[in-house]
């Protein structure tokens, strides 16, 4: 698991349109990367909304935004597609992102016991290293929690 000031690893994956990002090559700026559990789901739909009506003030802020979860490339296209998201969206299916990050949890719903991802979003420095995290987050007020804690410059 990564720690508070400890180096992320260089990860890579695969987006919507088939390219690929890897985490170096955004080197010199704040990253911010949520994990939430299913495209098309209403809190996560909610969460990705509100990063996408904080995106120029995080883009202001030199911050890219990056979304993870297990979906498909095609499931993050459509997803992106429809909700007019402007920022990347990683598909997780080998679970790399999440196992790095350590998201993935047992989880109860409807009495019914499962492995998911935990809602978490981290945010990595200029310099790679990990500077903040939120873990079980609730979603209401977290964008922009998440984005005053990018330092302006």
């Amino acid at each position: 698991m990564i720690g508070k000031g400890k180096k992320v690893p260089k990860l890579k994956g695969t987006l919507g349109d088939g390219s690929t990002l890897a985490l170096p090559t955004l080197s010199g700026r704040w990253v911010v990367v949520f994990f939430y559990p299913k495209d098309n789901t209403p809190g996560c739909t909610n969460e990705a909304k509100d990063f996408r009506d904080r995106y120029a003030q995080f883009q202001a802020r030199n911050a890219e935004v990056i979304g993870v979860s297990r979906d498909s490339v095609r499931s993050h296209a459509n997803y992106a597609a429809k909700h007019e998201l402007p920022f990347p969206l990683v598909s997780d299916a080998d679970e790399a992102w999440c196992q790095a990050f350590d998201v993935i949890h047992e989880k109860v719903l409807y009495g019914k016991r499962y492995m998911g991802v935990v809602r978490s979003t981290f945010l990595i420095d200029p310099d790679g290293k990990l500077f903040a995290e939120w873990r079980g987050v609730k979603i209401p007020g977290h964008a922009q929690a998440v984005l005053e804690s990018v330092p302006t410059a």
